[in-house]
């Protein structure tokens, strides 16, 4: 686990998270929040399904997408509700003290709660102790830069 950790933060070092903008403590892109992807599906469908902009709303800084007026509608009375965990930002990484991009793909729903991963391939360490690392990820959220990682700096 830990050579995984290693490599983990390795790609993060080399850039791949650039296309990240921090807004307000919500992971965008160009398409909105995670990436354009409806976050209400992923608790009423279990599964990420693209939004469609038509369907929008803006919440914390960010402009989130949905598949129907439904969904939004479901948001907008309750974001707190559907809205993942950490802004979005990669879950696992948060628990390891860095705010790192992630993929839609990449979702678990524990507890009601909406946790997103980096990829597939960090889901796997992520599934491996869930309840640790959000218990840890919960602390290390509240003192995290309020921008992402810039291997940059």
């Amino acid at each position: 686990m830990r050579y995984f950790a290693c490599f983990f933060f390795a790609l993060v070092a080399f850039g791949v998270s650039g296309s990240a903008i921090a807004v307000d403590e919500v992971f965008a892109t160009p398409e909105g929040a995670i990436r354009g992807y409806d976050p209400v599906a992923y608790h009423t469908e279990s599964r990420p399904l693209r939004g469609n902009a038509a369907y929008t709303h803006d919440w914390q800084g960010a402009t989130w997408r949905f598949a129907s007026a439904g969904n939004r509608d479901l948001f907008a009375k309750n974001p707190e509700r559907y809205a993942p965990e950490y802004g979005g930002y990669c879950a696992y990484g948060t628990s390891q003290g860095y705010k790192v991009s992630t993929q839609p793909e990449a979702f678990t729903v524990v507890d009601g709660k909406l946790y997103l991963n980096y990829s597939t391939q960090v889901q796997k360490t992520w599934n491996t102790d869930r309840a640790g690392f959000i218990s840890l990820a919960d602390t290390v959220w509240r003192n995290l830069r309020p921008q992402a990682y810039d291997p940059a700096e």
